[in-house]
């Protein structure tokens, strides 16, 4: 049975114990983080927090709510991501039907895929208050992260205070946001994650990388002349936030992903200024609309590469409306430094979307992305070798492939090689690199957030074939054999282990 919203996923925690109420009052501002991030640096990601008494609003705050392997399993409800794996592979391993008998055989399965298309619906829990006339974003629990966010220019930005709420330009974002975006060419509609800048009561900066997908969306609204509308959502059931991170292909609509996650479909309702729909059981809904061409800087932000993404004109987001139940609770999550809780998420879209990569690499045997590496700047790959230079080729064809383009280091090895024992692997590694030989140097698009390219979006990266070398890759003697006991003396160790008398 799938979780009906946020609250029902928070209740599931609070009754494993893996929840903590703070009672005590706490401030948005730097506090909630640097209590979350002494949690999430806790053993094993800590607990989730929940701020019930937040200085300046009446609605409580929720942090680390995915900020450990045990959470994150229980939020898209598997006994370990590699479950979901496992279906996705079983999905992809059906061969097209060719005699009756076998198209008859796929109809349960098409029709249980069937079942996880949106659902439409004319009601919502987040649209229990409706506020068009005088929206005020001050009065939600925004949270600031870090000293430096938002610290603007003399002249980019305003200061002045509204009452005892939101202080304009005082460097508060939405961290954990679902922004809907619709290709004005196509209809169809798209949800991402990226980090929503707010300038003021009903001003916002929309942070979108120029490859994502909301931004393709406002490039063609920017080329029509019209403005674009889209909505903000914040709290919803885990499998639909976490589905708005997924690297997903453009045709792929994101809520049928959630509604595969959960197993159910997401409800969807109409926003009330626009056509964008929103999930039905989100905490609040922000709609609005930007204006082709107009831009604001937006930033510096403390981002998860644990250093300040820089402040750059970005567009904005004008708010029309806001929608959100009586007594909402506002999700938020922390990045900087590694372990946050958005390592726990990265892991869980290095599992799920495994099974994809072999679709386009069926060698391809696991794949690591450390949190160390904050995902983009290390990936760890084992192959089941088949010819000389075959690495490389795996080298060069990850880095074609989607999000993968990012990676600033490729290492690639052998399929007899855990990729997931990082001392391990580094031993091998070590042990298997003539630099001169192995090591391939190529440029192209990098992270937008990637501070040490030369050039915004666009740098160097490189890939290393760590696995064994053949005479055909240069090799001019034999590779050695890796030192292994017997297992017959490895079974008799064990046996009179006791005997030894060792501790």
């Amino acid at each position: 049975m799938a979780y009906k919203d946020l609250r029902g996923f928070l209740r599931i925690l609070e009754e494993k114990n893996l929840l903590k109420r703070i009672k005590a009052e706490v401030d948005p501002i730097l506090e909630v983080t640097e209590i979350t991030d002494r949690m999430c640096k806790s053993p094993n990601g800590g607990k989730a927090l929940f701020f019930e008494n937040v200085k300046g609003s009446k609605y409580p705050v929720v942090t680390n709510i995915f900020g450990s392997f045990e959470r994150m399993s229980l939020a898209l409800e598997v006994k370990g991501i590699d479950d979901i794996a496992r279906r996705i592979e079983e999905l992809l391993s059906q061969a097209p039907p060719k005699t009756l008998m076998e198209k008859l055989s796929m109809l349960p399965t098409l029709f249980e895929f069937s079942r996880y298309f949106p659902k439409h619906v004319k009601t919502a829990p987040c649209q229990e208050v409706i506020e068009r006339d005088n929206p005020d974003l001050s009065k939600f629990p925004i949270i600031k992260c870090w000293p430096g966010d938002g610290k603007q220019r003399r002249g980019d930005t305003e200061t002045r205070r509204h009452g005892d709420g939101l202080t304009v330009g005082d460097g508060r974002f939405i961290t954990l946001p679902m922004v809907f975006t619709k290709d004005p060419e196509t209809g169809r509609q798209n949800c991402g994650m990226y980090r929503i800048h707010i300038y003021d009561k009903t001003t916002t900066g929309m942070h979108w990388h120029i490859h994502k997908d909301g931004a393709r969306h406002y490039d063609k609204y920017k080329a029509l002349g019209k403005k674009m509308p889209a909505a903000i959502a914040v709290g919803s059931d885990p499998a639909v936030i976490y589905s708005a991170t997924a690297p997903l292909p453009e045709s792929v609509d994101e809520m049928l992903f959630a509604g595969f996650l959960r197993r159910e479909p997401v409800e969807m309702v109409k926003c009330i200024t626009s056509d964008i729909e929103a999930p039905a059981n989100s905490e609040l809904v922000i709609e609005g609309e930007i204006e082709p061409g107009e831009t604001r800087i937006e930033g510096p932000f403390g981002d998860h590469t644990g250093f300040y993404s820089s402040a750059d004109y970005y567009p904005v987001f004008h708010v029309t409306c806001i929608t959100h139940r009586k007594d909402m609770i506002y999700p938020a999550t922390i990045v900087g430094k590694p372990p946050m809780e958005d390592c726990y998420i990265g892991k869980a879209t290095e599992r799920i979307f495994l099974p994809l990569l072999r679709l386009d690499f069926p060698e391809i045997k696991d794949m690591n992305l450390p949190m160390e590496g904050v995902f983009h700047n290390a990936a760890l790959i084992s192959i089941k070798k088949n010819y000389p230079g075959h690495a490389k080729k795996i080298i060069h064809g990850l880095w074609g492939k989607g999000q993968m383009m990012f990676s600033k280091l490729i290492i690639v090895v052998d399929d007899d090689v855990d990729v997931r024992d990082i001392s391990y692997t580094a031993w091998r590694v070590l042990n298997n690199i003539d630099w001169q030989r192995d090591v391939v140097i190529s440029e192209g698009p990098v992270d937008d957030l990637d501070h040490s390219a030369s050039w915004p979006r666009y740098g160097s990266k490189m890939g290393i074939d760590a696995t064994r070398k053949t005479r055909e890759e240069g090799m001019m003697r034999d590779w050695p054999e890796e030192i292994f006991m017997s297992k017959e003396v490895k079974r008799l160790v064990t046996k009179r282990w006791k005997e030894y008398g060792i501790d």
